[in-house]
């Protein structure tokens, strides 16, 4: 299975939608899609609705943008993580590290304003 990115922003974040698999195939390209993000310095939302599973590489590169984030001192929060990515996080203590919330509050935090 493939993994697709979305990118979201708005002045004081950036939303990242993952739909797909997190594993060794796929993992590299989200750290390329998210390094970038956090160097921005802004808070990075990461919605995780749509993935299905996430393998110990996937685990891996989410500790490295959690790593950089602290170094960057910028907030990383996890949205719609669902209970089986959830039940890996946990029972790894990768949950721990991040903060989580809904999917809907990270999709309401970056509409986009209509120009007047």
């Amino acid at each position: 299975m493939t993994l697709s990115l979305k990118e979201r922003r708005n002045k004081t974040a950036t939303v990242l939608v993952a739909t797909g698999e997190i594993n060794s195939e796929t993992s590299g390209s989200l750290l390329q899609a998210l390094l970038p993000l956090v160097r921005e310095g802004k808070a990075l939302k990461i919605d995780l609705t749509a993935v299905t599973y996430v393998s110990s590489a996937g685990l891996r590169t989410l500790l490295v943008v959690y790593r950089e984030a602290q170094h960057a001192g910028v907030a990383v929060t996890l949205y719609g993580v669902s209970e089986e990515v959830r039940f890996v996080m946990s029972a790894t203590g990768f949950l721990d590290f991040f903060e989580t919330g809904e999917a809907r509050a990270a999709a309401a935090t970056t509409t986009v304003k209509a120009a007047r």
